[in-house]
């Protein structure tokens, strides 16, 4: 019988110490599931920090396009009428030559 007792003593021993094990890795997993909380929470909050930065540089970038389609159409705009210019005063140039040119054929000039 102290046999049988010394056996069930070792299966005992053998029990305790396989649940201790399983406390120590319960132990463990729980402070990686806590890391891995707490990593999931930081990216999170970078993913939302980084989610607000993006959405504010979106709009500057919109607002910053609709300013240079502004100036493309306005320069457009200044150089078409700038060209509508040099075109008059090319025309107003070659009209004046004309004159000038008629003028020196008239007989009040040659005498001068």
């Amino acid at each position: 019988m102290t046999q049988q007792g010394a056996v069930l003593q070792g299966y005992n021993n053998e029990l305790v110490k396989c649940i201790e094990d399983l406390c120590m890795q319960k132990e463990e997993l729980n402070k990686q599931i806590q890391q891995a909380e707490e990593e999931k929470n930081k990216l999170q909050h970078e993913i939302q920090v980084l989610s607000e930065q993006l959405e504010c540089v979106c709009e500057n970038l919109s607002q910053k396009v609709a300013s240079r389609n502004e100036l493309d159409k306005i320069l457009a705009e200044t150089e078409a009428a700038y060209m509508k210019i040099l075109d008059s005063s090319r025309t107003l140039l070659n009209v004046l030559k004309k004159e000038v040119g008629s003028l020196k054929h008239t007989p009040e000039l040659k005498t001068n």
